[in-house]
C-alpha cells in the first residue's frame, strides 16, 4: 500500500446503495479499489477475514449498482465475502468495530441492517435460501423483487447446495446465482466440482457464442418460458457437439452465462444487467482471484484468510512478542498426536470437511498425503465416508468444527452410533471461540450428542490429555467424540508418553470438605488457578474427562461426602449437558445436596474476545471464584 495518507474521493460519499447508484458506471472502479483500501486498512488493525472479500469487491459493487436492494435480496454464502457489502450500506465509519465485542456482527444479519438477508455464517445454504425467498415473493404478488445469491466453488461442494440446485430446476422462480469461482475454500477446493468448473473455463468460444445468441433471441421476444427448456436442452446439444462436454447448470435448466472477469466491474454491472430480468434460474459464474488487490493475499490466500494483525505496507504478519515460551494449540496437539499414532498403526486415516490447515491435520497430510481426505464442504458426507472406511476396518479420525458437526447429526446417529462403529469423531473448536460469534461457537454439541447411544463422549482438560484420549480411542472399538477448545492450552511441556485411560474415568485433583467442583474440559484448569491463587482448602476439584460414560464412582464418592454445595463447571450449553447429566444422576440416586451448574447460558452468545465472552456468560475467574465462597 501507498505510505501517503489515502483518500476516499468517492466512498466517503456512499452511505447507502442507493448513493452508489448515482454514480456512473465509469466510477465503479475506483469506487472498487477504495473498498478494497478501506478493507486492507482495517483489517490490518482489527483482524478479520481479509482474502474472501477482497476478491469480491466488483460483484459486490455491480450488484448493489444493478440491483433495488434492500427491496431486492443479495443473499452470501457465507459472510466472509461480505466486508464490501457492510461498507457500501450504511457500516462504513463502524467497519472498524467489526468481530468486535459491542460491535458489527462478524457475519451479515437481519438484526444488524435491513441489507442482510439472513444469518450466512455457514457455508452452502445460499441455494435453498434464496429459492425460498424468491418462491415466497411470487406467491405473495411481488413479482418485481429480484434474489440473487453468490455462493463460492468451495461451498458449491456441500450437499446442501446440490439439493438447493436440484429444488431451483424444477420449482418456478427467477432467482440468480452467482457462482464465484476461485478455486479456494479456506484451504483449496477439492472435488470433481472444482475439476469440472476448470474445465468450463477453457470453452470461451462456445460461452462468447451462447450468450450473444441468448441476448440476440431474447431482445427479439423469442426466450420467453416456455421455450426456455427447449433452447437450453438445444444449448447443451451445441456444447456437446462443440466441446464434447454438457453444462451441469444447463442440463439442470439453469441458464448458464460465463465464465467472466469477476474483477471487471463494468463488464459484470453491463451482464447483471442484460440478465437480471429473464424470467427463470439464472447461473453467472465468474472467476476472481482470492485476496485480489493485495500481493501478500494473491500469493497465499489460506494463510491471508483471516492472518491476524499485519504491517498493510509491507505485509509482514505481526505477531505479539513473548519473552517465555507458551503452550501449543489444541488443533496442533492434535495434528501432532494423530501423525505419531497413525506413524504407528497403518489402518489410521484422517478425515475433514474442507478443514486440514484449520485443524492441524495437514500435518499428516504432508507426510501421509494418501491417507488423508479432504472431502470438501461437506460434513455429513465426511461423517458417513467415516463410516464406510470403518465398516471395512480402518480407523478414521474424523475431524470437524463442533459447530459444522451440527449439520451431521443424523450421520452420526444413523451411519456411525446404530452400527457400533470405531468412528473417533474429534470436534475442534468446542466452547466459545471467540470473534466470529454465535455461528461458530461451539455451545451445543454436548446437548446434542449425550443422549445418542453408543457414544462415548469426553473432553480433555489438558494437551497431555488430549493426547491420552486420543490413544486411548484407537483401543477401544466404539464410537468416540473427543471435543477441545480452540486455541492455546495450558501445557508447555506437552509431549509426554501417550497413556491408556479407563473409559469413563475422572480423575481427583484436589480435596476438600465443603464445596466439591465437578469440572469438565478446559474450563478445570481455570478452577485450578482459581483455588490456587485463593488458597480454598475447603474445594475438592475433580476432572471428570468423561460425560458419557459419567464416572459413577466418582459420582458415588462425591453424593456420600455430604458437601455444603456442588458445583458442575463446563463450556458448554446449560441446557441438557454436563451439569444437566450430573443432575440427572444425583436425583435418580437420592442425593440431596444442592446443586450449581455453571456453563453457557440458554441464548446465543455473541462475538468479541474469549476472555471477555467468558466473562459475560459467567465462567471467568472471577466469576468461578464467587460461586466457590458462597
Amino acid at each position: 500500500m501507498d505510505e501517503t495518507e489515502y483518500t476516499y474521493n468517492l466512498l466517503d460519499k456512499i452511505d447507502s446503495p442507493a448513493d452508489l447508484r448515482k454514480l456512473s458506471v465509469e466510477q465503479l472502479p475506483e469506487v472498487c479499489s477504495e473498498i478494497r483500501h478501506r478493507i486492507i486498512e482495517v483489517l490490518a488493525e482489527h483482524p478479520g477475514h481479509l482474502a474472501s472479500s477482497l476478491g469480491t469487491v466488483e460483484i459486490t459493487v455491480a450488484l448493489h449498482y444493478v440491483f433495488n436492494t434492500p427491496e431486492d435480496r443479495i443473499v452470501w454464502d457465507v459472510g466472509h465475502q461480505a466486508y464490501g457489502h457492510k461498507i457500501i450500506t450504511g457500516r462504513r465509519n463502524a467497519f472498524s468495530t467489526n468481530r468486535q465485542l459491542g460491535g458489527l456482527k462478524p457475519f451479515p444479519s437481519p438484526e444488524e441492517s435491513e441489507y442482510d438477508s439472513c444469518v450466512c455464517g455457514h457455508a452452502s445454504n445460499s441455494i435453498s435460501i434464496g429459492l425460498g425467498m424468491d418462491v415466497a415473493a411470487r406467491m405473495q404478488g411481488q413479482k418485481e423483487r429480484k434474489v440473487a445469491v453468490v455462493i463460492g466453488d468451495g461451498a458449491m461442494s456441500g450437499g446442501l447446495a446440490f439439493e438447493g440446485l436440484n429444488n431451483v430446476s424444477s420449482t418456478p422462480n427467477n432467482m440468480l446465482i452467482i457462482l464465484n469461482d476461485n478455486n479456494m475454500s479456506i484451504d483449496r477446493s477439492v472435488g470433481g466440482m472444482k475439476q469440472y468448473l476448470l474445465r468450463l473455463h477453457t470453452s470461451k468460444w462456445y460461452n462468447r457464442f451462447r450468450f450473444r445468441t441468448a441476448r440476440g433471441l431474447d431482445r427479439m421476444g423469442l426466450l420467453n418460458e416456455k421455450r426456455k427448456n427447449a433452447i437450453l436442452r438445444l444449448n447443451n446439444s451445441l456444447k456437446s457437439l462443440i466441446t464434447r462436454e454438457q453444462n451441469i447448470f444447463e442440463g439442470l435448466n439453469i441458464r448458464y452465462f460465463g465464465p467472466a472477469d469477476g474483477h471487471d466491474v463494468v463488464r459484470l454491472v453491463k451482464m447483471l444487467q442484460r440478465i437480471k430480468d429473464m424470467s427463470g434460474p439464472k447461473l453467472l459464474h465468474i472467476h476472481t482471484l482470492k485476496g485480489k488487490g493485495y500481493e501478500a493475499a494473491e500469493k497465499n490466500a489460506a494463510l491471508w484468510h483471516a492472518p491476524g494483525m499485519f504491517d498493510p505496507k509491507t505485509g509482514e504478519l505481526l505477531k505479539k512478542e513473548h519473552m517465555d515460551p507458551e503452550p501449543p494449540k489444541f488443533q496442533d496437539v492434535f495434528g501432532k498426536t494423530l501423525l505419531e499414532l497413525a506413524q504407528k498403526d497403518d489402518k489410521i486415516v484422517g478425515i475433514t470437511p474442507a478443514m486440514p490447515s484449520g485443524c492441524s491435520m495437514s500435518i499428516m497430510m504432508m507426510q501421509m498425503p494418501e491417507r488423508v481426505f479432504d472431502v470438501g464442504i461437506a460434513e455429513g458426507h465426511a461423517v458417513t465416508f467415516s463410516a464406510g472406511m470403518a465398516k471395512e476396518g480402518l480407523l478414521p479420525f474424523c475431524n470437524i468444527y463442533s459447530s459444522f458437526a451440527q449439520r451431521a447429526y443424523d450421520n452420526i446417529i444413523h451411519d456411525v452410533a446404530i452400527g457400533r462403529l470405531h468412528v473417533v469423531l474429534c470436534l475442534d473448536r468446542a466452547g466459545l471461540v471467540g470473534e466470529d460469534g454465535p455461528t461458530h461457537h461451539g455451545a451445543f454439541d454436548i446437548a446434542a450428542l449425550r443422549t445418542v447411544p453408543n457414544l462415548t463422549i469426553c473432553s480433555p482438560m489438558t494437551e497431555p490429555e488430549l493426547r491420552n484420549l486420543m490413544y486411548t480411542a484407537t483401543i477401544h472399538r466404539h464410537p468416540w467424540v473427543i471435543r477441545y477448545p480452540r486455541g492455546k492450552g495450558s501445557t508447555i511441556n506437552w509431549r509426554t508418553p501417550m497413556e491408556e485411560v479407563a473409559v469413563g474415568s475422572g480423575r481427583k485433583l484436589r480435596s476438600g470438605n465443603r464445596v466439591c467442583v465437578l469440572s469438565l474440559g478446559p474450563l478445570g484448569v481455570t478452577v485450578e488457578n482459581v483455588i490456587e491463587k485463593s488458597g480454598m482448602n475447603h474445594v475438592a476439584h475433580y476432572d471428570m474427562r468423561f460425560v458419557k460414560p459419567l464416572d459413577d464412582s466418582i459420582m458415588h464418592e462425591v453424593a456420600e461426602a455430604r458437601y455444603e454445595k456442588i458445583i458442575t463447571i463446563e463450556d458448554g450449553s446449560l441446557s441438557g449437558g454436563f451439569g444437566s447429566c450430573v443432575a440427572e444422576w444425583l436425583e435418580s440416586h437420592g442425593c440431596t445436596t444442592p446443586l450449581h451448574c455453571m456453563g453457557l447460558p440458554d441464548h446465543f452468545v455473541e462475538h468479541g474476545p474469549v476472555k471477555d465472552l467468558y466473562r459475560l456468560v459467567g465462567l471467568d475467574e472471577e466469576s468461578i471464584a464467587r460461586n466457590l465462597n458462597s
